[in-house]
């Protein structure tokens, strides 16, 4: 079983090799990708280099069986003008083992995966980030996560929609008191609790 890991902070001298590896040579395998949403189009390449003896001098050299460059170009189309913007992003991972490019795009849409369902949902959705509590916060983390258990139990794949749909499921009697008309009314409904809120303006 070999292990992989993404080039970022972990060593600059490494990730500028790789950047020259995959200027100067041709990929092994490659895979390409299209995903499609509202508003939202990814075209997604994954390209497998062989390091060969570009590592060796390094301390790396005997780690690495793979490079694997991920480029994605995704065009973004902005709800208010109607225009698309295109972002473009290059990523590289290292690998111990050498796999098919078709495997290596697999498992790194499964790490994003878990990165969008999971920590996107409890830190932009739920504003876990921005949460004040100072006292007990496990507690709130606790009804966070069984929110996010029973939003996807039901099959909810959405979940910054999931608030508002529950909101709308809700009866709205349930939630409001009955509006009277006059104080006479008022004093009929004598088997629940009134306030001055419940009389309506005449």
């Amino acid at each position: 079983m070999g292990s992989s890991f993404k080039l970022k902070a972990i060593s600059r001298a490494l990730l500028q090799r790789c950047e020259h590896i995959a200027a100067t040579e041709a990929p092994i395998t490659e895979e390409d990708s299209r995903n499609l949403a509202r508003n939202h189009q990814e075209d997604r390449r994954v390209e497998v280099y062989a390091p060969g003896a570009a590592l060796d001098a390094g301390e790396w050299g005997a780690l690495v069986a793979a490079i694997v460059c991920v480029t994605p170009s995704t065009l973004i189309r902005s709800a208010a003008t109607g225009l698309w913007k295109r972002r473009e992003e290059t990523s590289f991972y290292a690998s111990s083992v050498m796999l098919p490019a078709e495997i290596f795009a697999s498992a790194i849409r499964g790490h994003w995966a878990v990165e969008s369902e999971n920590h996107w949902a409890r830190d932009v959705t739920l504003a876990e980030d921005a949460s004040r509590i100072r006292v007990n916060p496990g507690v709130m983390a606790r009804l966070r996560s069984q929110a996010l258990n029973i939003a996807r139990a039901n099959g909810v794949t959405n979940i910054a929609q999931a608030p508002l749909g529950v909101a709308r499921s809700i009866p709205r009697h349930t939630l409001l008191p009955r509006p009277v008309k006059s104080i006479e009314q008022a004093c009929r409904n004598r088997d629940r609790h009134l306030t001055i809120s419940d009389v309506a303006e005449p």
